[in-house]
């Protein structure tokens, strides 16, 4: 069958143009693959999805078959950066073409937005992979991430540790998001994961970013009871956290873990990680995941350590200097 793109059925549409309920057959698909591919409740982003295409605010593209939608990809803009938020082809009519379009309208029509000048994006969903020809390709770095996961259901297998460096454990609190904002700042600086979040890079973007995974459903609903802290008994300053989410009611995920370039490698991230898992476990999780890029071996030797296991290759894109 010849690609859809190149059928004079199919024709993109600017995602303002469609009329409310239009996406649901699409949504509705998309959801029951991110359970089955992830065990990911994808419900909530799908509700927010539909209620900003209902207020007609959504920006980015449809690609219609026939007048009906049978891919989109949406997109907002903040500040100097655009974030591409999602890009979805149903199962029947997918190719790389027909990612291709999608990706392609929404990075061109970012490009050209005044005062954007660097565009992110992690598209779990997006299935061509290493096939894909990225627009603005000479703008474009890729970094390949997985997606790994562990088993919860044994109970609690992790041996306590002993940390180079004694810290005090302490529950997740919101009095606590200024230093942890600047705990993000310090532990990312140099690192790669800072070319792929640019929030990283100082304590007011890392603010926004912790803001978006506490209040925001799209890495899960935030789930305080295994949220950690790691404080330095010494000097009373934060110097580690682990963050959690629920992805389903008995799914867990870990959204954010890092600790300062002071006390790395001192055992701090595995005795963060053992407390959240383990609280996963008690409140009923059978699994937990994470996201790591590919390239950080240390990270991944720790979490491999843990039990975890990469079950799923992504990756992060990003589109700077055009």
């Amino acid at each position: 069958m010849a690609a859809l793109s190149d059928s004079p059925l199919a024709r993109i549409v600017d995602l303002r143009h469609l009329r409310a309920g239009e996406l649901d057959p699409l949504l509705d698909e998309e959801t029951q693959v991110w359970r089955d591919t992830l065990d990911w409740d994808f419900q909530a982003s799908a509700a927010l999805v539909r209620r900003f295409l209902d207020m007609q605010a959504l920006n980015g593209c449809a690609l219609l078959m026939n007048g009906h939608p049978v891919g989109y990809c949406y997109f907002v803009s903040e500040e100097r950066k655009g974030l591409i938020g999602d890009l979805y082809v149903m199962h029947e009519f997918f190719s790389v073409e027909n990612e291709e379009r999608l990706l392609e309208y929404v990075v061109d029509t970012l490009v050209k937005t005044p005062f954007v000048r660097r565009i992110e994006s992690q598209l779990m969903m997006l299935r061509s992979g290493r096939l894909l020809a990225l627009p603005q390709h000479r703008h474009a770095r890729v970094h390949g991430r997985n997606f790994m996961e562990v088993d919860l259901s044994a109970g609690a297998p992790w041996p306590e540790g002993k940390a180079a460096h004694s810290v005090l454990i302490d529950n997740w609190s919101e009095r606590k998001q200024d230093d942890a904002a600047a705990l993000i700042a310090d532990a990312y600086r140099g690192h790669i994961d800072s070319e792929i979040n640019d929030q990283y890079r100082s304590p007011a973007g890392a603010r926004r970013f912790l803001l978006n995974i506490i209040q925001y459903p799209g890495c899960g609903s935030f789930f305080q009871p295994a949220a950690f802290l790691a404080i330095d008994p010494a000097s009373g300053k934060l110097c580690g956290m682990c963050l959690t989410s629920l992805v389903q009611p008995d799914v867990g995920h870990i959204t954010q873990v890092c600790v300062s370039q002071a006390v790395r490698g001192s055992g701090v991230g595995y005795a963060l990680i053992r407390r959240s898992l383990e609280a996963l476990a008690r409140h009923g999780c059978r699994k937990a995941s994470l996201t790591v890029t590919a390239v950080n071996a240390e990270a991944i030797q720790l979490y491999e350590r843990m039990g975890f296991r990469k079950t799923r290759e992504f990756a992060a894109y990003v589109w700077e200097g055009f």
